[in-house]
């Protein structure tokens, strides 16, 4: 087995059963649904649906970051609000997304190597966590879905696509 997909299906059984442990604690419950490949979607919504489902988180990845637009528009055919990790599913028509500033990271990221290629060793480097993170709402997908976005949410929110 390749061990980033060894890596990657760890962490994402992990963020799972953090999703599980949350959801336990506010008496929801949760579904999942295993996408592997762009056939998958299909059968994944219609899961979705069977089982009313209230509302999508979409872990990212580079696969589900490329399906963006078709994460996007299952969701809005669905009526089925999504919550998205990055940015760019916003910009393609998803309802939210909340995650680190991308480009704060790559700030940090070229500090860590402007340290190392100055001599620094990388194990002597401090982990860092993200510490901004953006929260944007997508107001066309909102109103397509029938739904209201309370004002105290639109006022945290770093940007509102219209």
């Amino acid at each position: 087995m390749d061990p980033h997909f060894a890596l990657y299906s760890y962490l994402i059984r992990t963020y799972f059963q953090f999703a599980q442990n949350a959801a336990a604690a506010l008496r929801l419950s949760l579904q999942s649904e295993e996408v592997k490949d762009a056939k998958d979607f299909e059968p994944a919504f219609d899961a979705m649906v069977r089982e009313h489902a209230d509302a999508l988180i979409v872990l990212s990845d580079a696969f589900m970051s490329f399906h963006r637009a078709t994460l996007a528009q299952l969701a809005a055919k669905h009526r089925i609000p999504a919550l998205y990790g990055q940015n760019v599913y916003t910009e393609a028509g998803g309802l939210m997304s909340y995650g680190p500033s991308i480009p704060d990271l790559v700030r940090g990221a070229a500090a860590y190597v402007d340290k190392i290629l100055k001599g620094a060793t990388p194990a002597d480097l401090p982990v860092a966590q993200p510490v901004k993170f953006n929260l944007i709402i997508n107001l066309k997908t909102a109103k397509a879905l029938g739904l209201e976005i309370p004002p105290t949410l639109l006022a945290r929110a770093d940007q509102v696509i219209e």
